[in-house]
């Protein structure tokens, strides 16, 4: 019975570590899969993608602290199972691949851009291992095993991930909305310059047909005074009074 017992045990240990292992395994295939060209370029390309691909890490799979040089190589490899001679047979979206993985290569070669995209990573991570702390707080303080779903470190991961993603998101919202309040204002301007020009012309034009007409409307005025002394000189007419007759004295 008892040798029962520990042969049941051992296949319960048998059966966990070999589920481990597949689960391993699994997860390798999984990562070794979007290697192909084909996988990347739908990774790169997936519905979200515009968001997804803010974060240039996540874009060449490589870690935040890497180093110039393993920046360097990871771009070269990744960029040659994506480059359209290397997939005929779907050019167009290989194409668009590249750019993504050019775009965030380039971004990562710029110091203060590279900074910033580390900043939101690191943002992403502390701001998960605040809410464990929150949680963990939360059920030791309702008398509950402080067991959550982070302490996995593949949760964790994604959870950072998601996170990660959320803050991408946001900066790029705020991004674009800033952009267009800018070119709303630049239109704006420039609308209202071309509206200032607009009225200098037509203030000049009308200046212009003032002085152009100023000699006639003088040379009118004249020609009305003139007439109007000569109509006055002809209706002018002095009354004679009557000769006075002598009466005669008788």
């Amino acid at each position: 019975m008892a040798a029962a017992v520990g042969e049941s045990s051992s296949q319960n240990v048998s059966d966990e570590l070999f589920q481990n292992f597949y689960t391993e395994v699994k997860q390798i295939e999984k990562r070794d899969s979007v290697l192909t060209s084909k996988q990347q370029i739908d990774r790169l390309l997936r519905p979200g993608s515009s968001y997804f691909n803010l974060n240039p890490f996540e874009v060449l799979q490589i870690d935040p602290e890497a180093t110039d040089e393993e920046l360097k190589k990871r771009f070269r490899a990744l960029s040659i199972l994506v480059h359209p001679d290397k997939n005929q047979d779907d050019t167009d979206r290989a194409q668009k691949a590249f750019e993504v993985v050019d775009k965030a290569y380039k971004l990562l070669l710029e110091p203060e851009q590279k900074k910033r995209a580390v900043d939101v990573v690191l943002a992403g991570k502390e701001y998960v291992e605040h809410m464990v702390k929150q949680k963990k707080k939360q059920l030791k303080k309702d008398g509950k095993p402080q067991d959550v779903e982070e302490d996995d470190p593949e949760m964790f991961r994604q959870a950072v991930y998601k996170q990660t993603m959320k803050l991408f998101a946001e900066l790029e919202i705020k991004r674009k909305e800033r952009e267009a309040k800018e070119m709303h204002e630049r239109k704006r301007a420039r609308e209202e310059e071309i509206e200032a020009a607009e009225k200098v012309k037509r203030e000049r034009e009308w200046q212009k047909n003032f002085e152009e007409s100023r000699d006639g409307r003088v040379d009118s005025w004249r020609t009305f005074q003139t007439k109007g002394k000569s109509k006055e000189k002809k209706n002018r007419s002095f009354l004679k009074p009557p000769k006075v007759k002598m009466e005669q004295r008788e």
